[in-house]
């Protein structure tokens, strides 16, 4: 086997002896890369499970919360869809503690009631895994958890030192509202870049048509051979959320106190191939947030001579690259 590959399986397998133990040491092996400590852990209102793995040796600076978007899990961050080590791993061997959430109700964090599942809930469970750190840390979110994050440094922003964005959703202040197809009592059909249907009594599963003309798109950095695998692993969104995320009736999360995010340091980050991410939409909340005080920019891969990186960067071929430049401006900027 390669001595870069890793496999979700064998990640898997590892990452679960850490549930039987608070922190297990793994060997640097063909599978795993460097040795690296694993634990986990679990908020328990409301339930938001993570996963935190760090150098063997401890760190000294900040740690990274690595926020994945809708449909994924913290998996997105572990492994490429070329069975590469994801970020997580890039960001350990650069020395960085890393804290894998899953959002409360999605993945490993346990049920929460569809009714129940609001986009503050999941704020609440992901600021009190950052304020558990004991340190300001760096957190890092994407796509749908963009307006997460907006949120998270509104309101817990004394425990966030910078917040880098990967083409990120917009906060409500400035989110264009959605356009209604049709809609009844409990379902709403609403159209972008492909035409959805929302029932808010049951999760929205992402079919194969939106994963590749969304997730994928006109990406030629994705590894196309992946993508029914890829398909396979991704997670149905709770209903209210992804109501919320496309600003239906203008209820997408909205910042009110804007004194957390004066002097903040942010990185917005988007590829040349991202279908409903163009250069002017992600410019335009750079200006939105150096507008209300925050220290932001903007970097589009493509004026770095980067093309081709469409909506999940972290799994495509050049993540590692793309890491690096992330680290580069984390540990510069």
């Amino acid at each position: 086997m390669n001595d870069n590959i890793i496999s979700r399986r064998e990640f898997g397998m590892a990452a679960g002896a850490g549930l039987i133990t608070s922190s297990k040491s793994l060997a640097a092996n063909e599978s795993s890369g460097p040795p690296l400590n694993y634990a986990s852990g679990l908020i328990e209102s409301p339930p938001t499970y993570y996963e935190i793995l760090e150098p063997v040796g401890g760190s000294t600076k900040p740690p990274m919360v690595l926020i994945c978007g809708g449909g994924h899990t913290g998996a997105c961050y572990l492994a490429t869809v070329d069975a590469r080590p994801g970020w997580a791993q890039a960001f350990v061997r650069a020395g960085y503690k890393v804290v894998v959430p899953d959002w409360p109700g999605v993945g490993r964090s346990g049920y929460i009631p569809l009714d129940d599942l609001t986009g503050d809930v999941v704020v609440e469970g992901l600021g009190k895994v950052v304020r558990s750190l004991g340190q300001p840390a760096i957190v890092m979110t994407h796509s749908m958890s963009g307006a997460y994050g907006w949120k998270l440094v509104e309101n817990y922003g004394q425990h966030i030192a910078k917040l880098v964005a990967i083409a990120p959703g917009p906060p409500g202040n400035i989110q264009a509202v959605s356009d209604v197809v049709s809609e009844t009592a409990d379902t709403v059909v609403v159209r972008g870049s492909t035409t959805m249907t929302i029932n808010l009594k049951q999760p929205v599963v992402s079919d194969r048509n939106f994963v590749e003309v969304k997730l994928v798109g006109k990406s030629t950095q994705f590894p196309r051979e992946y993508i029914a695998v890829y398909a396979s692993s991704l997670m149905p969104i709770p209903p209210r959320l992804l109501y919320q995320r496309r600003n239906i009736r203008g209820s997408q999360l909205k910042v009110t106190d804007l004194s957390s995010y004066r002097g903040k340091r942010i990185l917005v980050m988007t590829g040349t191939a991202d279908i409903d991410h163009p250069r002017e939409l992600d410019g335009a909340i750079v200006e939105w947030l150096n507008q209300n005080g925050a220290k932001a920019d903007f970097i589009y891969l493509g004026d770095h001579g980067i093309e081709g990186n469409g909506h999940m960067m972290m799994l495509e071929k050049n993540s590692d690259a793309l890491a690096g430049r992330i680290l580069s401006w984390i540990e510069n900027g």
